[in-house]
């Protein structure tokens, strides 16, 4: 019988125990799979992979994404190395960020193993953005239901981030600058549901998301930060400490990750490996139609009032007093809409005529 047990953390993730990742039973990894599909993040502690071990737990979950832009190990390319010599001033990954977000289908998430490290500091931190979606509070979720966010690797992975006077030590340790330079900024919902957990998830992130379609620059600023301000309270963040044998997997759709670069003159090196994902899609109920006539005049209909808002989203607020046959029906407003919502700027058209 299994010894596996998952204790959960309280803001973020779940230590798993009594598992050996390199010989994992069938009935052992559906419930790691369950686990992570919870919690977001999982640790391990005293695994011993070998790097072929390493790439044959990732393949177990799904076909390896072989990095672009970090230094390749000597031997086995699936594996992405992570390091900071002792003379490095900067560290990868020392922001808040979502591996990948900048894809057309980001990554599922990534297997980190801690190979050299550092005799104090280093932790990497994690946030949970199911917990920082569910505790939003109900204006701000309205807000952003239906609003997607663009994501660009240009200013990270671009020559231009390289030319960066802050970043020249990042030159021997990250490259690829023209295939960065060459990618199509991509643009995926606020709020997705999460293919496995099929929970509703925050999905913008620090580091590489750059706007909100068609809202202005300085708007979606501040509405951004004040969702980073909040993802990163207390709540729901969790730090992790690693040690010899130490392996975190993290799925990039579900959390956020930061590397603390708190070890001068000291080393660490860890093994990436990251699994290929899927498109993102928001949760169904907010998924955007086509607009429809009603919609796009954003008027009134038959004495039912059509709510017009940012995105151009309608609804016919009494439509058991339309009859006509031509114009299409969207559906009844929540009860719970707000009626004045100073955060979500909409139309007004005075006062309209009865029909």
């Amino acid at each position: 019988m299994s010894s596996l047990a998952v204790h959960p953390n309280e803001t973020c993730g779940a230590f798993v125990h009594g598992v050996d990742l390199a010989n994992l039973t069938l009935a052992e990894f559906d419930q790691i799979k369950a686990a992570f599909a919870e919690h977001g993040v999982l640790f391990f502690r005293a695994q011993h992979l070998t790097t072929r071990q390493h790439i044959e737990f990732a393949e177990r979950w799904g076909e390896i994404n072989v990095n672009r832009f970090f230094t390749a190990h000597m031997d086995h390319p699936e594996i992405a190395i992570v390091a900071k010599e002792p003379d490095d001033e900067t560290n990868i990954g020392g922001y808040w960020h979502s591996d990948h977000s900048y894809d057309v289908e980001p990554a599922l998430g990534s297997i980190l193993i801690a190979r050299e490290l550092p005799t104090s500091g280093g932790d990497t931190q994690f946030a949970s953005m199911r917990r920082a979606y569910e505790q939003l509070d109900t204006r701000t979720k309205h807000r952003i239901e239906r609003l997607r966010a663009v994501h660009s690797v240009h200013h990270v992975f671009g020559a231009g981030a390289y030319a960066s006077a802050d970043r020249g030590d990042f030159t021997d340790r990250l490259g690829n600058s023209d295939g960065a330079d060459e990618m199509v900024d991509v643009a995926h919902p606020m709020v997705i549901r999460h293919p496995l957990s099929g929970k509703n998830v925050l999905y913008v992130n620090p580091t590489f998301t750059i706007a909100i379609e068609g809202m202005d620059h300085g708007e979606a600023m501040t509405l951004l930060h004040g969702l980073y301000d909040h993802a990163t309270s207390d709540d729901f963040t969790f730090d992790f400490a690693w040690e010899p044998g130490s392996v975190a997997m993290w799925d990039n759709r579900a959390v956020w990750h930061s590397a603390r670069n708190d070890y001068p003159g000291q080393r660490r090196v860890m093994h990436r490996i990251t699994i290929e994902g899927c498109a993102l899609e928001a949760p169904p109920e907010l998924q955007r139609a086509d607009p429809t006539l009603a919609q796009r005049a954003g008027a009134t209909i038959a004495g039912g009032v059509v709510a017009a808002t940012m995105d151009g989203i309608g609804m016919v607020i009494e439509p058991e007093r339309t009859k006509r046959p031509d114009i299409e029906i969207v559906g009844e407003a929540p009860e719970d809409e707000p009626k004045d919502n100073p955060a979500e700027p909409g139309v007004s058209f005075g006062d309209l005529p009865e029909i």
